[in-house]
């Protein structure tokens, strides 16, 4: 993984990991690399079984959202970075996964010496519609109810009771990266028809970056807050359809409004037109993505997946 572009950072002995998914297991294998204290908490039995392979010190199986953790972890950890992912469940997997969990960590963390605790949250929060730009500060009133979730677990953080000398909520765009790319999957696989409209803007993070900026977080001294993580440059969908089908050798596929299901069908086809700036993250956290545009970061992974 390439993140030579975070530059020097001062990156903790040890760091708690809550979530290893497809973020947390490359933040994971990252600290690893260099040395850091790695551990991890998973409700996966096969994923802890795979954490220890990689080196984690201590793995722990449990539900985020239960207190039931808090008297198994032996180790302590000035930093920990909570990238879960849904329970599953619809809204109340939402709830039970993000909000719960959090409270849980923040529980934790009362009794520890953290000094701080970065936050993966989504871009999914901000409701504009229209092709407006947003930054930090766009109203989030009204958010879908996914969102008010995961709105309510960022304003945990700024609670000052908890001692916390640095915080951080990372609004992450779409994710995409090696083994994560399902629109170059369909169209390798011949698909003909695209679910939804081509016409709204897709805001893209790569996998790396996301990865560079939690390291940016963990080792420097930038301002807590809110801050969000995407490319430089918001293209619509029907523009990286079509030159990744330029790429692969096939013909460019139909967009279908008529395809879609649930929220997408309720919208027309088409999901909130917006273009989501990282100019926050790139003056203050002092972060860039090395992938700038999905152009760049879609070229090696059509080379070699």
């Amino acid at each position: 993984m390439n993140l030579s572009h975070s530059g020097r950072l001062n990156l903790p002995e040890s760091v708690m990991v809550f979530g290893c998914g497809y973020v947390g297991t490359a933040l994971t294998e990252s600290l690893l690399a260099d040395g850091v204290r790695v551990g991890a908490l998973t409700r996966n039995p096969e994923k802890a079984d795979a954490l220890r392979a990689l080196g984690v010190s201590e793995v722990i199986e449990a539900d985020l959202d239960s207190r039931d953790w808090h008297g198994v972890v032996t180790g302590s950890y000035s930093a920990v970075v909570n990238c879960v992912s849904s329970a599953g469940g619809g809204l109340a997997g939402y709830e039970k996964s993000y909000y719960e969990g959090q409270r849980s960590i923040l529980k934790w963390i009362d009794s520890q010496s953290v000094d701080r605790l970065i936050y993966t949250s989504s871009t999914s929060v901000y409701p504009q519609d229209g092709g407006q730009i947003v930054d930090e500060q766009a109203d989030t009133s009204g958010a879908p109810p996914t969102g008010q979730v995961l709105l309510r677990s960022e304003q945990l953080l700024a609670d000052p009771t908890h001692g916390l000398n640095h915080w951080y909520v990372f609004r992450l765009a779409g994710i995409y990266g090696p083994g994560r790319h399902y629109l170059l999957d369909s169209l390798r696989a011949g698909q003909t028809e695209i679910a939804g409209s081509g016409e709204h803007h897709l805001n893209l993070i790569h996998l790396e970056d996301i990865v560079s900026a939690l390291r940016v977080a963990l080792g420097g001294e930038a301002t807590s807050g809110i801050y969000n993580l995407c490319d430089n440059a918001p293209a619509r969908k029907k523009d990286l359809v079509e030159w990744l089908a330029q790429k692969v050798g096939v013909e460019m596929p139909r967009f279908a409004p008529e395809l879609t299901t649930g929220r997408l069908k309720r919208r027309g086809g088409q999901m909130p037109d917006r273009i989501v700036s990282n100019e926050k993250a790139r003056q203050q956290l002092g972060w860039r993505p090395n992938y700038s545009d999905f152009r760049a970061g879609y070229e090696r992974l059509v080379q070699f997946g």
